[in-house]
């Protein structure tokens, strides 16, 4: 037993236990960012019927995010620390994104009619400053987390593209949760946000490489060059056929209103993966490896006692509460 949890393999785990945790947020959360993005400010019953189909998910959704940063911290402080000290303003502008899109959320149940509007405002604001920030740290961590003229202004892109992404899975989950004009709108607002992702992603893909020599090399000159090619291929492919679906949509019956949603998905898990892939094994891209950053073996193990039970719990609680509250939102007001 010794042997299978030694240090690399605990330094292994962990790493897919945080990039999982990651995923899970970018996917789950994403949709919920991406519906406060796209908050339809001129008609108060299609802000309801949207507000209510996260409703039951969102706190949940959340959960994802805390436990990465908990186990980032806890298994490579190291990494922690570098990557937050790069970070550390655009860290803290997304936590005061998250926090007044967490306050509105609560208090537009709670107001007068006459001033919900100004907390939906809120929630759409909050959502905006914790999607760019996101896709701003990743922007300036593909450039080697270093602030320059370039690499900034790479990161605003990201942020952009990364807020776009999210925008195009919200309105994915809108199109599986609703109905008539609502849904008519988020199928049209999925086309435009289609786009704008796959513009970033392909940035990124021809940026990457230019800036990181060692992603170049293992995109082109690895043994398993043709395995990472699949990657972005498959990414591709799946906005041809997002994009043909979407046309197609709605469908007599409703039916296929889950595509969208599902394809959505399959993009991030892919562009997600060509990440870890093309650092792996760097943890901090250039400086320090997932072995280097890991906490020692002992405590790496006392903590995959607790990783092991709680990842788990987490896990069936989000899928139980999305099984409880399946089907369509309409009709319904968050209060």
């Amino acid at each position: 037993m010794n042997s299978i949890l030694n240090a690399e393999n605990l330094a292994i785990i962990f790493a897919g236990l945080t990039c999982f945790s990651l995923l899970l947020y970018a996917v789950l959360d994403g949709y919920d960012l991406g519906i406060g993005i796209c908050l339809p400010m001129n008609n108060l019953e299609w802000r309801d019927t949207s507000i209510a189909a996260i409703g039951p998910f969102w706190d949940a959704n959340e959960t994802w995010l805390v436990l990465s940063i908990g186990l980032l911290l806890v298994a490579f402080p190291a990494a922690h620390s570098a990557i937050l000290y790069s970070l550390y303003i655009p860290a803290t502008l997304m936590l005061v994104g998250l926090i007044l899109r967490g306050v509105a959320f609560d208090f537009r149940a709670k107001v007068k009619q006459d001033y919900q509007a100004y907390w939906d405002w809120a929630f759409k604001i909050g959502s905006i400053i914790a999607t760019f920030t996101q896709g701003f740290m990743l922007g300036l961590y593909i450039m080697g987390l270093e602030y320059t003229l370039l690499s900034t202004t790479f990161a605003i892109f990201s942020g952009f593209c990364v807020s776009a992404g999210y925008a195009l899975i919200g309105n994915c989950f809108l199109i599986m949760k609703t109905s008539g004009e609502l849904q008519l709108r988020a199928i049209k607002q999925a086309k435009r946000y289609g786009t704008i992702t796959f513009a970033g992603i392909l940035t990124v893909c021809l940026v990457n490489p230019i800036v990181n020599p060692a992603v170049k090399e293992i995109w082109l000159n690895s043994p398993y060059a043709i395995f990472y090619a699949i990657v972005p291929l498959l990414c591709f492919a799946m906005f041809g056929l997002g994009y043909q679906v979407l046309k197609r949509l709605p469908m007599v019956n409703d039916k296929g209103n889950w595509l969208p949603f599902v394809i959505t998905t399959i993009v991030f898990v892919s562009c997600f993966s060509g990440l870890a892939l093309s650092f792996y094994p760097y943890v901090v891209p250039g400086e320090m490896t997932l072995y280097e950053a890991a906490s020692s073996p002992e405590s790496l193990k006392v903590m995959l006692i607790g990783a092991v039970i709680v990842v788990p719990i987490i896990f069936i609680y989000t899928a139980f509460t999305y099984y409880a509250f399946r089907g369509k939102a309409e009709g319904l007001r968050y209060y």
